[in-house]
């Protein structure tokens, strides 16, 4: 590349094809990073706890707690869906979503959605609820920056289309990859992006480029008028007021995993049932000898 603001080629990521854990953990991803708030107004169903129907508007604002749960409820409200499933009691759905009943229908009541005493929610009228108040129910322009293996899975996951999502376009500024048909896309250089997101009214921009390249990607993509960026690339980026960041960092996921697992282990053996493995785990998560904070670990 011959500067930041170019994309270092795709072999520079490892070999991904078809659809992979990894796009599908990034589809949830983008459906969390378009969460928004309510500011239209709409009806409620029946009171789950009255059995009694209203007509009052939306509340103003949705909070951002509650908008991060909401795609896990979609998820799981689709699932349901699959199965034939027509009404849904609170406390499966919350099961199902991995919460508790209480905060489920104090997050759904948010919506404006009350279930039926006796009955639960339907499920098709909560899903378009759900939908709605995420903003899914439009169709929003997504470019793809990166066409390595990252980009590519993400460009070939059929799962968008139907969360209402459309990639508008791939780019990479490997010449090697550009031509190549991406799902329903072929990729193009980098150096389009200002024109496509001008064309195509894009909304969402997607990085999948290496650190390198990542702020540099970042910046034309907000200079270019985009306000929502869902970043995969391993740094925290800088951006203006107005535009909204979402970073996806799965070692930093795998990390809060091993510091779990260790501490269940203590917890079961007394004491971790690999040392050695315990002294590598606790350096990834950042454990320095020689802090003052670090020192409340036990002696050997």
């Amino acid at each position: 590349m011959s500067s930041a603001a170019e994309l270092p080629g795709s072999a520079e990521e490892p070999r991904s094809t078809g659809e992979s854990p990894a796009a599908n953990d990034a589809a949830a991803a983008i459906e969390i990073g378009a969460g928004g708030l309510l500011g239209a107004s709409g009806q409620l169903t029946d009171q789950e706890d009255d059995g009694q129907s209203a007509e009052r508007p939306y509340p103003g604002g949705i909070p951002e707690a509650t908008v991060a749960r909401l795609p896990v409820y979609l998820r799981a409200l689709y699932a349901l869906a699959d199965r034939g499933v027509a009404t849904v009691a609170s406390d499966e759905l919350a099961a199902a979503a991995g919460v508790n009943s209480a905060k489920l229908r104090k997050d759904l009541s948010h919506l404006g959605s009350y279930g039926i005493r006796g009955v639960g929610y339907d499920v098709e009228y909560l899903v378009y609820q759900v939908s709605r108040a995420l903003g899914l129910t439009q169709n929003w322009p997504v470019v793809i920056v990166g066409a390595g293996n990252l980009g590519r899975a993400l460009a070939n996951y059929g799962g968008f289309v139907s969360r209402g999502f459309r990639i508008s376009a791939v780019l990479d500024s490997d010449h090697s990859m550009v031509g190549r048909q991406l799902g329903s896309v072929v990729v193009r250089h980098v150096s389009e992006l200002e024109a496509i997101v001008a064309s195509s009214g894009v909304a969402i921009g997607v990085i999948a480029v290496p650190g390198g390249a990542a702020q540099a990607v970042c910046d034309r993509l907000v200079a270019a008028g985009v306000t929502s960026i869902l970043n995969f690339a391993p740094l925290v980026l800088n951006v203006p007021e107005g535009v909204d960041v979402r970073k996806v960092d799965l070692s930093i996921e795998l990390q809060i995993l091993a510091f779990h697992a260790q501490r269940r282990s203590t917890e079961r053996f007394g004491q971790a049932a690999n040392p050695a493995a315990a002294g590598s785990v606790g350096g990834v998560l950042g454990w320095d000898p020689g802090n003052e904070r670090s020192r409340c670990r036990p002696e050997p």
